[in-house]
């Protein structure tokens, strides 16, 4: 387990707004704490060479330290005044995904020492639990076992004598209703603290016991009087939890269960939970779900004034280890024509993706490099990555970034990258190749990020004339979107220097702003999919999935989109007659090129600069008729495969050649600007070899000058007036 760590409360900052850091120190341990900037984050020693430049504040120095703790598991909690001296009764519907696997609370009350719980046994069936004030613990469970992913109405009562009953009676029987019945301590009455999805905590974590499944309709009653009744399919956008009765006994969610769940009387007619809410009155609790952790703030930090816009982190340490905690500063005013757009929406969505077997797998070369070693498989306690499976199976799909993300940070790589001196980077690192390029170019650029995109629309953007979208920006609002095509309507000129762009939506939480949705709808490459009916995200209400499938595809954007995937390995380009085309004339400045030549056959990630992910150009799905492709990164490999939405039946409609590519791409718009796209993840880290003095990194630098200058570009065809 990491033993220092932490997270910040933002992505972004501005020279004078704040930034807060929360720290995690085991026992309490005080650590020192100093700020830098980086021009380059890879650590490999054959890599284009780390560098981070001190950047002194009144914060550096010893900082106290206190060990803070994240706990598994989603509930709702809420408090009711309850009179129980006639007894009470709970009750839920529920759908059960793993029922076999133990305890597990479905709705439970505590008053003082009393407690009682309706949940699931220990051998898989409904079950009562009735804990007195001297903490004898009564429970009565139904002898059979509840259906896995069957509606099951559950219910236990608790008489003013103690008498114990606890009933199942699933929606589609494969045999009879259930029942039990034991003797335990009378009902308590007062102000009772009420857990959903989970049973009371006995320790220090929040709540224990928790449910794995769809809990739908809980509701406790009191002397033929309800005294709370959950109705899930309000405030579905939220992480609040209605009461219909007078007390109103609101329940906050806990760890971020999944909303907009279908219900026990779901017809399978509707599919959008806004079209019809009472039909998606089900929430789906896990036991490793994770949340914001809300841990106590460490430090705090005023950005000053003359830092220039970049790649930044508090670099905390102490005798038990160190870590570094990454964000942006983006300038207070624009202080250039060219923004770098850090694809901060990616990095969260991916960010904790457990690999089993990763941190043993790399431990070694870590060492070697003095590189960063904790990773996400090391410390389960900070949950899972949209890439994940919860432990029931389902997908995850959603992710805060209130937590320690150790799979994206300065000073580290994440892949076991098989080319030869490869650094395996991605993400953070990778992005921060770019940087460093420009810098190396002599290019003034400002850095911002995709949440300072969602949250300004178009006004981020339009400062500038170039956009440079990053390594690997696959998440995008629509809100975004929406901005990307205002951008390129008044004139913008956009650079994707990337693979596997613009291809899911993501959309954050107005509720909770640190928590993002994914939702993997239809087609799609997938480690997960969507179950019927759920497709529409709980945040905003729109339909989730590929942006292809939701009529904004990439390849009307940027003119290509995802069309393969592969092993992390890099190969080549090679110019095609596009490159002579004179509209393309500014890129071959100071090179002499050729049909056929080969370039970008070295890179720090998998060793070239055509691997992982590729994009290529389909008119079917909106490349532009003009778009220009000036070279190809054919990769005919055994592990390199199309993308499934692309499969209509076993064989791929296209020659492989176009398709098992990355389309070098460049277009103009109507209003002046101008469209160039690489196609590749590995690109980026092509771009600093040789100092970045290569046909690659000429063609690339030629490609931001030519898109800084103001000069307009000119369609190749006249537009017909309207």
């Amino acid at each position: 387990m990491h033993r220092l760590t932490g997270y910040r409360d933002r992505w972004s900052v501005k020279p004078g707004g704040m930034i807060c850091f929360m720290v995690s120190s085991a026992g309490d341990q005080d650590f020192s704490v100093r700020f830098v900037r980086h021009a380059c984050a890879d650590p490999n020693p054959d890599g284009p060479g780390y560098s981070e430049t001190p950047m002194p504040t009144v914060q550096d120095g010893v900082v106290q330290g206190r060990e803070q703790h994240a706990f598994l598991g989603s509930f709702g909690k809420a408090g009711l005044s309850a009179d129980l001296s006639a007894g009470v009764r709970l009750s839920a519907t529920i759908w059960p995904t793993t029922p076999n696997k133990g305890l597990q609370g479905v709705l439970a009350m505590r008053i003082g020492a009393w407690e009682f719980a309706l949940g699931v046994g220990p051998h898989g069936g409904a079950m009562a639990m009735a804990t007195g004030p001297d903490g004898t613990v009564i429970h009565a469970e139904v002898p059979q076992s509840l259906l896995e992913r069957r509606w099951t109405d559950i219910s236990a009562e608790l008489g003013p004598d103690g008498g114990l009953r606890v009933t199942q009676a699933p929606h589609a029987p494969l045999w009879d209703d259930g029942a039990a019945t034991a003797q335990a301590a009378a009902p308590d009455s007062g102000q009772a603290a009420i857990f959903i999805g989970a049973l009371p905590p006995d320790r220090v974590a929040p709540a224990r016991a928790h449910f794995n499944g769809k809990i739908e309709r809980p509701a406790i009653e009191a002397a033929g009087t309800l005294l709370a009744a959950w109705d899930f399919s309000i405030g579905i956008d939220t992480q609040t939890a209605t009461d219909l009765c007078p007390q109103a006994a609101h329940a906050d969610l806990v760890n971020l269960p999944t909303r907009a769940m279908t219900g026990s009387n779901w017809t399978g007619e509707v599919h959008d939970w806004k079209a019809a809410p009472g039909q998606y009155g089900a929430i789906h609790f896990h036991d490793d779900d994770q949340g914001p952790l809300g841990w106590s703030e460490s430090f705090r930090l005023t950005i000053p004034e003359d830092w220039p816009s970049g790649f930044y982190a508090a670099h905390i340490r102490n005798e038990q280890g160190e870590d570094y905690l990454p964000f942006i500063v983006r300038p207070a005013e624009p202080r250039s024509d060219v923004a770098l757009l850090v694809p901060t929406f990616t990095y969260q969505v991916y960010g904790c993706h457990v690999r089993p077997g990763r941190g043993a797998e790399i431990a070694g070369r870590a060492t070697a490099w003095g590189s960063l070693a904790q990773t996400p498989d090391m410390n389960p306690q900070f949950g899972l990555s949209t890439y994940n499976h919860h432990s029931d199976g389902s997908g995850v799909s959603l992710a805060t970034q209130h937590r320690p993300m150790l799979d994206t940070r300065p000073r580290q790589f994440v892949l076991m990258d098989p080319a030869e001196g490869g650094s395996g980077t991605s993400r953070w690192v990778a992005d921060c190749y770019i940087h460093q390029f420009l810098n190396t170019i002599g290019v003034a650029h400002d850095v911002i990020t995709d949440h300072d995109l969602h949250e300004e629309g178009e006004a981020a953007l339009a400062p500038y004339r170039v956009v440079i979208a990053g390594q690997h920006p696959e998440y995008h609002s629509l809100r975004m979107m929406m901005a990307f095509e205002a951008f390129l309507g008044a004139g913008g000129r956009l650079m994707y220097l990337g693979g596997n762009g613009f291809y899911w939506r993501a959309e954050l939480s107005d509720d909770r702003p640190d928590t993002l949705e994914v939702r993997r709808a239809e087609g799609g490459i997938r480690v997960w999919e969507t179950m019927p009916g759920e497709s529409y995200h709980s945040f905003g209400g729109g339909y989730g999935g590929l942006w292809r499938r939701i009529g904004r595809s990439g390849h009307r954007l940027v003119g290509i989109n995802f069309s393969v995937q592969g092993r992390h390995l890099g190969f080549p380009y090679r110019f095609v007659d596009g490159i002579h085309d004179n509209r393309v004339a500014f890129m071959t400045e100071g090179l002499r090129l050729q049909t056929g030549e080969v370039f970008g056959d070295a890179g720090y990630m998998g060793g070239g600069a055509a691997g992982f992910e590729l994009d290529s150009v389909n008119p079917k799905y909106g490349s532009p008729p003009h778009a220009l492709v000036v070279a190809k990164g054919i990769v005919i490999h055994p592990d390199y495969a199309p993308v499934n939405e692309d499969m209509l039946v076993i064989r791929h409609p296209l020659k492989q050649e176009d398709w098992s590519c990355a389309d070098m791409t460049f277009f103009e718009t109507a209003s002046g600007g101008a469209v160039f796209s690489v196609g590749s993840m590995t690109y980026a880290g092509s771009l600093m070899v040789n100092g970045g003095e290569t046909t690659l990194g000429r063609l690339t630098a030629n490609v931001v000058r030519r898109f800084a200058d103001p000069a307009p570009f000119a369609l190749p065809f006249a537009v017909p007036m309207e």
